[in-house]
């Protein structure tokens, strides 16, 4: 009984804004409106991509939050159907127009998991996080954020006990250490301190070989 209710057709009525006449379409009752937007361009002759779709005073969009969007329909509704003007070309734009803007907008990478992008659309759309934030946001890794949220438990149990300066300085000797890379076997390093038996790098100029010139006349 459900799949027959899904395959139900309704007739609905296309208003569109211009000089083209009402006309009727039969559609499937429930229908994603990605497919309702390509079926109306295709039968209509518009393009798709400039098509936009109103019914009962909303703006119908094909995806929410990464999932399609579907529409209900009853026989007898109408639907208005506008086409989008073409942008005038680009050396008739005033030089101040912003028309770009969505193409400068951060965007998440097509190969991103499907709860990264709810919650990216979640921060942009509802919360209306600004770009620059949504950036830092999913740029920075899991890992790295496991580690930024335990810090900051860490450093209130700190403050709590009253040792803050001593976590703030394990911190920035902890840094330090983690920077400071990993050689190779037999590489040497540049402080000759860290070097076995206190070897220098090759061309290394110090006090040293200054006065060994002088003494030998090279200056």
């Amino acid at each position: 009984m459900d799949e027959i209710e899904e395959k139900k057709m309704v007739e609905i009525f296309l208003k569109i804004i211009g000089p083209s006449p009402p006309c009727r379409l039969n559609v499937p009752s429930s229908i994603k409106v990605h497919e309702l937007r390509k079926m109306i361009a295709g039968n209509r002759h518009m393009p798709i991509e400039n098509l936009r779709l109103v019914l009962r005073g909303n703006v119908l969009h094909d995806s929410e939050n990464g999932d399609d969007e579907v529409v209900q329909f009853n026989n007898g509704d109408s639907l208005i159907v506008a086409v989008k003007p073409k942008p005038p070309p680009r050396h008739f734009r005033d030089e101040f127009e912003d028309d770009d803007d969505d193409e400068l907008r951060f965007q998440l990478p097509p190969s991103t998991s499907k709860w990264k992008r709810k919650l990216f659309y979640l921060l942009r759309d509802k919360l209306k996080f600004p770009d620059m934030l949504l950036m830092v946001i999913f740029s920075i890794s899991p890992k790295v954020w496991v580690i930024i949220m335990t810090w900051f438990i860490l450093a209130s149990i700190a403050r709590r006990y009253e040792v803050a300066p001593l976590f703030l300085l394990a911190t920035g000797f902890g840094l330090i250490f983690y920077n400071l890379g990993h050689r190779k076997q037999g590489e040497l390093s540049a402080y000759s301190v860290f070097n076995e038996d206190f070897r220098e790098l090759p061309g290394t100029l110090n006090a040293e070989h200054i006065d060994r010139d002088i003494r030998a006349g090279r200056f």
